[in-house]
């Protein structure tokens, strides 16, 4: 693996970060990644909040979110060539700037009464393309910023960050905004970009990794998406991701039509539902804090392999039970080991991939992984359509249970044959 910079200085060295526990460095990404993520919960469900007070078109309202979505399928791979190419650090901060710079334009335009549907596509889509830039220099930076033997720790601390920030206080902080009107759901984000801006000024040291010469951005693309693919390891990890993400979206597109009104099976109220998909959540975050504790326990191959069965339980327990209580308990169990999943992956990802080669391989890794989310809420809703929702949950979970198949590969010879290679490449 190729060596990171030192945090010591602005000059560039080839020393390994210190194995402090976690550095102030780190600490300072966290409050950047916190800020981020919490603008990001707020867009997410605030933009689409402000659209529909200029159209009452469900097409034109749902085109928001596939504005800001839509650059991970189209800019991902060029993003983790440039994130290889550039300073990691300095990406970031021209990411942030960027959207806090076109939410400001754009809360001006509100306030000014100029908006339209069309300018928050604009918005959307320029804010999509530098969240791709910004994620994926935040995943490739980090073995820059700590000790390989605490990755674990600080992926499993940021996982909970981000989470809690995009999913937990951005959304309810988003419709507080919107009563507040429309300018305001559109500046708060902006000046939580400038706020992540300020903490990332104080991270110092330089991220970039040197080349021992120029190529072509097509070839460095190549060379990544070539290194992810010849990598049984990793590319055995990615195709389990990509299912496991394609099972879940299925299932979620659907859950609210089983769950919801007097008339389901389950005769949930709204609220009711929230809650249920908030023991999910809630078990996510809390995996991403035990998530190293877990694996240390288990060890690796044995906790994915357990992560794996947790989420086959989570997509397949509604064709079993109608129980709110007991889909609670699952999802809340199934959350913990799909945080462990995560944290885990990233990990060894950062630590079995030339540093050289992270953002491309990273950037490649999230689009397959990402890509299969809208493949499987298509599924999910074809199938329904066809055979009826408990359908959708038997053959997702079946579907979920046959990637154990890839723990065929993804054992303890394999993971330290990967590590000594990385190794070799220092």
């Amino acid at each position: 693996m190729t060596v990171g910079e030192s945090l010591q200085s602005d000059s560039v060295t080839t020393s390994r970060p210190s194995p402090e526990r976690l550095s102030a460095s780190f600490w300072r990404l966290c409050s950047a990644s916190a800020a981020s993520n919490l603008a990001d919960g707020i867009v997410k469900v605030g933009l689409p909040l402000v659209a529909v007070g200029l159209t009452d078109s469900p097409v034109l309202v749902a085109g928001v979110a596939m504005a800001f979505s839509l650059p991970w399928l189209l800019v991902a791979l060029p993003a983790g060539a440039l994130v290889d190419r550039l300073d990691r650090r300095k990406v970031m901060l021209a990411a942030n700037t960027l959207r806090a710079a076109l939410f400001g334009a754009t809360a001006l335009a509100v306030t000014l009464g100029v908006t339209s549907i069309w300018l928050l596509y604009v918005v959307a889509f320029g804010a999509g393309v530098a969240e791709t830039l910004y994620d994926t220099s935040a995943q490739s930076i980090l073995p820059q910023v700590v000790a390989r033997d605490v990755l674990p720790q600080a992926n499993g601390r940021l996982h909970f960050v981000e989470l809690a920030a995009n999913q937990f206080v951005g959304p309810p902080l988003a419709g507080f905004l919107v009563t507040g009107g429309a300018a305001l759901a559109v500046a708060g984000p902006a000046g939580l970009w400038a706020v992540a801006v300020a903490a990332l000024l104080l991270v110092r040291g330089r991220f970039r990794v040197e080349r021992d010469r120029p190529t072509a951005l097509r070839a460095d693309i190549t060379e990544g998406l070539r290194f992810l693919w010849r990598h049984r390891l990793l590319r055995t990890l990615a195709v389990m991701v990509g299912g496991s993400n394609f099972t879940t979206s299925a299932v979620l597109a659907v859950l609210v039509l089983y769950a919801v009104g007097s008339d389901s099976a389950m005769g949930l109220t709204e609220p009711g539902y929230g809650l249920l998909l908030t023991a999910l959540a809630a078990g996510i975050m809390l995996g991403s804090l035990v998530a190293a504790r877990i694996e240390r326990w288990l060890g690796r191959p044995l906790s994915l392999g357990t992560s794996l069965l947790a989420c086959a339980a989570v997509v397949g327990i509604p064709a079993l039970s109608t129980n709110p209580l007991v889909l609670g308990a699952v999802f809340l169990a199934g959350g913990v080991l799909i945080a462990t999943w995560n944290v885990i992956t990233v990990s060894l990802r950062q630590l079995i991939t030339p540093d050289r080669l992270l953002g491309r391989v990273n950037s490649g890794y999230r689009m397959l992984a990402w890509g299969s989310l809208p493949l499987g809420a298509a599924a999910g809703g074809l199938l329904a359509e066809w055979f009826g929702l408990r359908a959708v949950f038997a053959i997702m979970g079946v579907l979920a249970l046959s990637l154990l198949l890839g723990m065929f590969w993804v054992t303890d010879s394999a993971i330290h044959a990967a590590e000594r290679d990385a190794d070799r490449q220092e």
